[in-house]
């Protein structure tokens, strides 16, 4: 099930960073007292008692103003509003109910979406003071007392946001092993919603070669003779200097979330263009999560080629992807429906290479072989000894290896002894991962 969003706003300088910073336990927001430091959209992972979302950290808002600027920042609160699933609205006791607040609140109230009205700055310890009452009148429920800066009453500010969260439906999860979630990525106009199109039969999603037309991430149900399958369509991402729009903005975080739903990644690659440095940060989201990948390069055509171009273009985007070797490279065209069909079959091959489970004892085989063939590593006399191989999980492949020295497990080795792996079990067009125990670190 897709991880819920919730987003923190507010006008300037009421403490959102800093909260934001307090609820996900690590300083990755820039807190100052400067109003407007926020300028880009900070997003992390938060817990609270079995429920896990994603967090917003999100600019201030000044509705009432035509400074060019300050209108940016208004449509951005309506974006982060049209995105989340809850909305936290800050305010500060310090300075009490302001005209921007009831405005803000206004905004808010027409959403339909859940509102947690939460109150910053409330320091002290014992009685509220009387400011605090002032908040009732934003007609948003009852207010919640926080401190953001010692962390008081933040507990009963996630509890009052998870209690707006949906209940998750046993029905979802049986939906989820049924059918291959895809996530379909790639910078804007690259061809998505034309893939998704041209696999859905159907105008799904609007096709457009304005970049950024699609803002949201929707899902197609495809069933067909190769199997069941949803795909996620994806606006478009951009490098961040290029996100002058805020609509991107809020984009990047669906289809971040989009690519955590989905087990199989299709990065979608324009022929006419070539690779990008951009390609690369779409396709570094998918590997770092650990999701099945293929490279799909698409409008292909658009080329114009001979009988050596695909194998040219092929060694060229290895090279350009050698980050991720695992994932196959197609050619396909979504506007003519080229190798559409080759698409499936892949998509599920590489789902089943990303669930793949190896035994203990097959593994161990590998890893005997392997060292006989290639010695361990050795510092200053003393040798890696490699005890034992076993795989903890799938999604992505993930083996433990129990050792005597960590720091002996050199990079170039584990590099080494994973090649030897795919070569005897394949694990095509999946990333794997390796956690190195160390069992007896005075044994030499």
């Amino acid at each position: 099930m897709s991880r819920p969003i919730v987003a923190i706003v507010g006008r300037p300088n009421v403490g959102k960073s800093t909260l934001f910073n307090k609820l996900i336990g690590q300083r990755l927001s820039i807190v100052d007292d400067t109003p407007g430091v926020t300028r880009d959209r900070i997003y992390g992972d938060c817990e609270w008692q079995r429920h896990n979302f994603l967090l917003i950290d999100t600019g201030g808002i000044e509705p009432a103003s035509d400074d060019i600027i300050l209108v940016q920042m208004r449509r951005q609160a309506q974006l982060a509003i049209d995105s989340a699933d809850v909305i936290v609205f800050v305010t500060d006791v310090k300075t009490g109910v302001v005209a921007t607040d009831e405005e803000v609140a206004a905004m808010l109230r027409k959403s339909g979406k859940p509102i947690v009205l939460c109150v910053n700055k409330c320091d002290g310890i014992g009685d509220m003071p009387p400011e605090y009452y002032e908040f009732y009148n934003l007609a948003l429920g009852d207010p919640i007392a926080v401190s953001s800066v010692h962390g008081h009453g933040t507990g009963d500010l996630l509890e009052e946001v998870c209690s707006h969260f949906p209940e998750e439906e046993e029905k979802e999860d049986e939906f989820d092993s049924e059918y291959i979630r895809v996530a379909v990525i790639g910078k804007p106009n690259v061809g998505k919603s034309s893939l998704v199109n041209a696999i859905s039969g159907e105008e799904r999603a609007i096709v457009s070669n304005i970049a950024g037309t699609t803002r949201d991430a929707t899902d197609t149900i495809v069933e067909n003779e190769h199997g069941k399958f949803v795909f996620i369509d994806t606006a478009g991402m951009r490098r961040k200097s290029r996100i002058d729009d805020a609509i991107e903005k809020y984009s990047i975080i669906r289809a971040k979330m989009a690519v955590e739903r989905a087990t199989v990644c299709v990065i979608m690659i324009d022929a006419t263009e070539g690779f990008t440095e951009q390609d690369s940060k779409v396709a570094g989201i998918a590997h770092e999560m650990g999701k099945a990948c293929i490279i799909a390069v698409n409008k292909w055509d658009a080329v114009e080629k001979d009988g050596r171009t695909m194998d040219a273009q092929r060694k060229k985007l290895m090279n350009d992807f050698s980050f991720m070797p695992y994932a196959p490279i197609i050619f396909i065209s979504a506007k003519t429906g080229q190798r559409i069909d080759r698409l499936y079959e892949l998509i599920k091959f590489v789902d089943e290479q990303n669930a793949m489970r190896i035994s203990t004892g097959k593994l161990n085989d590998v890893l005997a072989a392997a060292t006989a063939r290639v010695q361990p590593p050795t510092d200053k006399g003393r040798r890696l000894k490699i005890y034992y191989m076993t795989q903890a999980s799938t999604r992505p492949p993930t083996f433990v290896c129990f050792v005597n020295r960590k720091d002996l497990f050199h990079y170039s080795y584990q590099r080494y002894l994973d090649n030897q792996i795919r070569e005897i079990f394949g694990l095509e067009g999946t990333p794997t991962n390796y956690v190195i125990r160390e069992r007896d670190k005075n044994d030499t």
